[in-house]
C-alpha cells in the first residue's frame, strides 16, 4: 500500500500534518460534531451502500472552508471500511496523472479531491467516464503511432470538496449523487469541538472558557482549534492549572480577535470600504488591492463570515457595508474613524 493510501481503521487520516492535529480528527459519525443533517443523511447511504455491496455514490462536500471536508471524507472511507487515498485539484495537471491516481485504486475505495474546481478542464473531461463507466479512454503515442487505450476501473467513490461550488461545471457536478452543503457551526457545536480538543491536548478548560473561544471562531473547528492552541500557550506561560474564561479573554485581546471573531484583517476589510469608499458598493478585486490580500483569499476566508454575520452584503454594484458592519467599528453612516 502507497504511503498515501491507507485502510482508514480506528487510528487517525491525513497527510503532511504532526500526530497532534491528526488526533484531533474523528474517525466516525459518532465522534463527528456538527453538521447532524449530513451525517444523518450519509449514515443512511452508507448503510444502504454496505447492504447491497456496492461502492457509495459519489459525493460532493461544499462550504466554507475549515467545516471540516477532509475530515468526514475520511469518516465516510472508515465507517465504509475502504481505502482512502487524497489529492487535490491543483495536484492534477494533466491526464496522465489522474490516471495514475486512479490506476492505484482498490475496488471499493475513495479518492478524495479536495479544491475539486480547480481541476484543468481536460483532467475533468476524463473523469466524467470514470464516474460515470468506471473505465478512461486516453491516446497513447504520437502522430502514425497514437492510438487510444482502453482502461477499465475498479468501482470507486469520488468525494471532492470545494468552497466554491458555483465554479463546477454542469457536467461534472451532474456526476455526483450526492451533494452535501456544509454550514457554519453553532457556539454550542464549537464549544463540544474545544472541549474534545482540549482532551486530547491533555488540557484542563472549563466550561466558560470553552463557551468564549467558541464564541470566537467564526463559526469554524479549525479556527477553534488554532485559537485553543493559542490560548493554551498563554496558559501555559501564566501558570494557570486550567484554561478559563479570564486568561481566553486576555489571549484573545492580544491576538486582536474582537467578540465577534474578528480579527484585524476582517476589520482593515471593513475600515477600507468605510473611509475610501463611503461603505460601498465597492467590487471585490478593488476591496483585495486595497487590504494588500489575493482575490480568492477575500472571497474564500474573509469575505464569507462577513456576509454571514451580516457585516457586508453583496448588491449588483459590488460589496457595502451593513449598519451592523458601521456599529461593529463603532461607526455611524457617513462617518469616518480618526
Amino acid at each position: 500500500m502507497d504511503e498515501d493510501e491507507r485502510l482508514v481503521s480506528g487510528e487517525s487520516f491525513g497527510e503532511n500534518e504532526d500526530q497532534t492535529e491528526l488526533s484531533l480528527r474523528p474517525t466516525t459519525l459518532s465522534q463527528y460534531i456538527g453538521q447532524d443533517k449530513i451525517k444523518q443523511e450519509v449514515s443512511v447511504y452508507i448503510q444502504a451502500a454496505k447492504d447491497r455491496q456496492e461502492p457509495l455514490d459519489h459525493v460532493l462536500l461544499y462550504g466554507p472552508p475549515g467545516l471540516g471536508k477532509t475530515t468526514l471524507a475520511g469518516v465516510i472511507a472508515n465507517e465504509m471500511g475502504v481505502t482512502f487515498k487524497t489529492t487535490s485539484g491543483p495536484a492534477i495537471e494533466k491526464p496522465g496523472d489522474l490516471v495514475a491516481l486512479l490506476n492505484e485504486l482498490q475496488p471499493g475505495a475513495i479518492l478524495f479531491i479536495d479544491e475539486i474546481h480547480r481541476l484543468p478542464k481536460n483532467v475533468e473531461e476524463i473523469l466524467y467516464s470514470a464516474m460515470e463507466d468506471f473505465y478512461i479512454d486516453i491516446i497513447v503515442g504520437q502522430d502514425a503511432t497514437a492510438h487510444p487505450v482502453h482502461f477499465p476501473l475498479p468501482p470507486f467513490t469520488l468525494v471532492g470538496a470545494t468552497t466554491r461550488a458555483g465554479l463546477l461545471s454542469s457536467p461534472l457536478r451532474a456526476r455526483f449523487g450526492i451533494v452535501e452543503h456544509m454550514k457554519y457551526y453553532t457556539d454550542s457545536e464549537l464549544a463540544q469541538v474545544v472541549l474534545r480538543s482540549a482532551e486530547v491536548f491533555d488540557s484542563q478548560i472549563d466550561p466558560l472558557g470553552a463557551a468564549e473561544i467558541a464564541r470566537r471562531s467564526r463559526g469554524t473547528p479549525r479556527v477553534a482549534n488554532r485559537l485553543l492552541k493559542r490560548v493554551r500557550d498563554f496558559a501555559q506561560v501564566a501558570q494557570k492549572k486550567s484554561i478559563d474564561e479570564e486568561i481566553v479573554q486576555y489571549a484573545l485581546k492580544l491576538l486582536q480577535v474582537d467578540q465577534q471573531g474578528l480579527d484585524e484583517t476582517d476589520r482593515k476589510l471593513l475600515r477600507t470600504m468605510i473611509e475610501l469608499y463611503g461603505g460601498g458598493p465597492v467590487g471585490l478585486s478593488t476591496i483585495a488591492a486595497n487590504i494588500g490580500e489575493e482575490t480568492d483569499t477575500v472571497a474564500d476566508m474573509i469575505e464569507p463570515y462577513l456576509m454571514q454575520s451580516g457585516f457586508i452584503k453583496r448588491t449588483a454594484r459590488g460589496r457595502m457595508v451593513t449598519p451592523a458592519g458601521y456599529e461593529h467599528l463603532g461607526l455611524r453612516p457617513n462617518e469616518k474613524k480618526n
